[in-house]
């Protein structure tokens, strides 16, 4: 086993190289992305002076104000919670693209959690909600993971599957009795009642300020996926078996567990951000109320190089992104699209940390021959 693989299994202090991947080559990800974005912007016809505003909104409607930060931290707190999940299955080599899906199923228990309990005190009401969310979540990913474990299928083709799945079962139950609003014929949910919403925690400073306490229940997964990753048995297990899953085997690991469970918290973290979405946001289920949630999250998970904490910070700088994005669109008149295309950009450095190296070799310590060895 060589130095790396000890270190990313036993969870000791990351060595320079580790920490340059984790904190250097997303920095420098995003101030490229900036700059292709800007030449996109240039390519379109679009002046250096509105380039320059559009950046200047860009900060201005993320953090300039109150209210931008309070749009950057809703925007976020979906990203870094299923970014979570994302990152629990990459440790354990388990590569689920389905929290989109996972996303849509958390979300619509919750709401139908939320109306069922909506006669209970909130102090029932609201965990109740919040619990279901996550065990649809873990129910629907443990699906793609038991098809790992027991018939070899791979997570990236269920995973697809079962996004697709959830999409159409999504429109099918908003128009069941059950589900949705009396007197609508188009698929919506009925309201999350009041006791099972996640409260709005600066609504005495202005009910327009869309921050809650959602923004808790995200750092305290932060939290609880940095210790079962680093300070657990089954994390253990899992960077184990993502760094060499025939060693974890022939050490006496039950490897069809470790998958099916990795899946199911991995859902579970993506069910809690459906959660978040409907009992902090939109207050009901709608076709389409994932908006993308999912898959946005893997460039989170990416970004933040599948670590807690890194996952922290990128889904703050995506919800950042996501925020100033609207402002630019109002004060520069810059497409929302550039924002996906600055994403999108990311995602390509960060997926090729070789590349960032090259164009920054500055910012980055030479290795010396022979260091890192086994």
């Amino acid at each position: 086993m060589t130095k790396a693989m000890e270190r990313a299994v036993s969870g000791k202090l990351l060595g320079r190289s580790q920490l340059e991947d984790l904190v250097v080559v997303p920095v420098f990800a995003f101030v490229a992305a900036l700059v292709l974005g800007a030449l996109v912007m240039a390519a379109t016809g679009v002046d250096l002076a509105t380039i320059g505003t559009s950046y200047v909104a860009l900060v201005r409607g993320s953090v300039g104000s109150i209210n931008a930060v309070s749009e950057t931290l809703t925007a976020a707190a979906p990203l870094v919670l299923a970014g979570l999940g994302l990152a629990l299955g990459f440790r354990a080599g388990l590569f689920n693209i389905g929290a989109e899906g996972q996303v849509i199923m958390g979300g619509l228990a919750a709401v139908v959690a939320g109306v069922a309990l909506g006669d209970m005190p909130a102090i029932i009401a609201l965990p109740g909600a919040v619990l279901a969310g996550a065990l649809a979540g873990a129910f629907y990913a443990s699906i793609a993971g038991w098809l790992r474990a027991v018939t070899g299928a791979h997570e990236v083709i269920s995973t697809i599957m079962l996004n697709l799945i959830s999409y159409r079962l999504l429109d099918y139950l908003l128009r069941t009795p059950l589900i949705q609003k009396e007197g609508r014929a188009d698929p919506i949910s009925k309201a999350v009642p009041d006791s099972a919403e996640l409260p709005q925690l600066l609504a005495f400073l202005d009910p327009n300020l869309r921050v809650h306490a959602g923004i808790f229940l995200t750092l305290a997964m932060v939290a609880l996926a940095y210790w079962l990753l680093f300070r657990s048995k089954l994390g253990f297990e899992f960077r184990a078996s993502g760094e060499n899953a025939v060693a974890a085997r022939f050490a006496g690991m039950n490897a069809s567990l470790t998958i099916i469970l990795a899946m199911a918290i991995a859902g579970a973290m993506a069910g809690l951000a459906g959660a978040n979405q409907v009992l902090g946001v939109l207050d009901r289920a709608t076709p389409g109320f994932s908006a993308g949630i999912g898959f946005n999250a893997i460039a989170v998970a990416l970004m933040g190089r599948s670590h807690p904490v890194g996952v922290l910070f990128a889904g703050v700088l995506f919800g950042a992104l996501e925020a100033g994005g609207r402002q630019m669109q109002v004060d520069a008149g810059v497409s929302i699209d550039l924002i996906a295309i600055i994403q999108s950009l990311i995602i390509v450095f960060i997926a090729a940390p070789l590349l960032v190296r090259a164009i920054f070799p500055w910012g980055f310590r030479r290795e010396r021959t022979g260091e890192g060895g086994s």
